[in-house]
């Protein structure tokens, strides 16, 4: 059954709830919030990229009981083995057979925190469960359920005893955000409102995982005009070929673009996408998937600034153009 104008009116609704939801707890922090859960919309994966303290689990841990859904937090360490991500199997005595014992990515949320703290192999065991939603153990696949999202966090400014994601790890995740400090305002707010408890403890679900399911069908129906698969593919194509720019987005890159812009459509309330909708994701979705070249970094380019030039230089309009020529 096609998806009606109320129903996207009602997604949106739902959208403004959970994050409402979330800033009882995140003072001022709307905007991350909202990517977080556009992330969630399309089946996708965050890393947080930012300094301590400035509230990433506690984003998580908020959306996860926003949503109604299971939450685990996995603390990155060196000595962490792929078994504890993924399970193991165990020989039973009694029954004398071999039965899988879940790991720690056996939930809906997983806070995969200081992700860049673990080993490459530790690392690559998340591939699997992040790309497919399962995880396989001795040939035998487990599922971890709907919905699922990892959320990663990583300090961008403490390199010492780390283990930098791999370009293959790093296009796994749908969005790269980040926090920032909060604003004068906004830090007493905070002082104010854990004065007598923490938040958290008081969040209580507004919706159930069965929502985010139906939301996620409601993205993958939001309409889009030729054109602007037309612009996206221009836009993930000047990547490639930017002088600043070693390796470019992949097409892994551009379906993930095409499907953040849908879920941003959904949640302004309008069942089809515009423009706009791809230059409000397209930072947040491509810039991480970037390598600058050498001689880019030394004049301090940013993958942000190369993304912001993109977009200024390439204009609908002339997509347009090309297409009805």
């Amino acid at each position: 059954m096609q998806a009606g104008e109320s129903d996207y009116t009602d997604g949106q609704k739902v959208c403004q709830v959970v994050v409402g939801n979330i800033a009882k707890v995140l003072v001022g922090k709307e905007g991350a919030a909202e990517m977080a859960l556009l992330a969630l919309l399309c089946e996708g994966h965050v890393l947080i990229e930012d300094v301590p303290g400035v509230g990433k689990t506690s984003l998580a841990q908020a959306m996860a009981k926003s949503v109604g859904c299971s939450f685990k937090r996995i603390q990155f360490t060196p000595d962490i083995l792929p078994s504890d991500i993924t399970g193991f199997s165990m020989f039973n005595p009694k029954t004398n057979e071999f039965e899988y014992r879940p790991g720690l990515v056996m939930s809906s949320f997983i806070l995969a925190d200081e992700i860049n703290r673990t080993s490459p192999k530790t690392q690559a065991s998340l591939l699997e469960v992040m790309q497919e939603s399962q995880v396989t153990v001795d040939g035998i696949t487990h599922s971890v359920g709907e919905p699922f999202m990892v959320i990663a966090t990583q300090n961008p400014l403490e390199y010492v005893g780390t283990y930098p994601l791999p370009e293959a790890q790093m296009d796994r995740f749908l969005l790269r955000i980040s926090l920032g400090y909060p604003a004068r305002e906004e830090e007493g707010g905070i002082l104010r409102r854990f004065k007598e408890s923490d938040p958290l403890d008081e969040l209580t679900p507004v919706i159930q995982a069965k929502h985010i399911l139906a939301l996620q069908q409601l993205v993958r129906g939001i309409r889009v005009e030729e054109t602007l698969y037309e612009y996206i593919t221009d836009v993930v194509r000047a990547t490639r070929e930017h002088p600043d720019i070693e390796l470019g987005a992949s097409p892994r890159g551009s379906l993930a673009l095409f499907r953040a812009a849908q879920a941003r459509a959904l949640s302004r309330g309008r069942g089809y996408m515009l423009p706009d909708d791809v230059k409000a994701m397209a930072e947040p979705v491509l810039a991480h998937r970037l390598i600058l070249r050498q001689e880019a970094r030394l004049r301090r380019v940013r993958q942000y600034d190369v993304i912001s030039e993109i977009l200024s230089r390439i204009s609908i309009a002339e997509v347009v153009r090309g297409y009805n020529a």
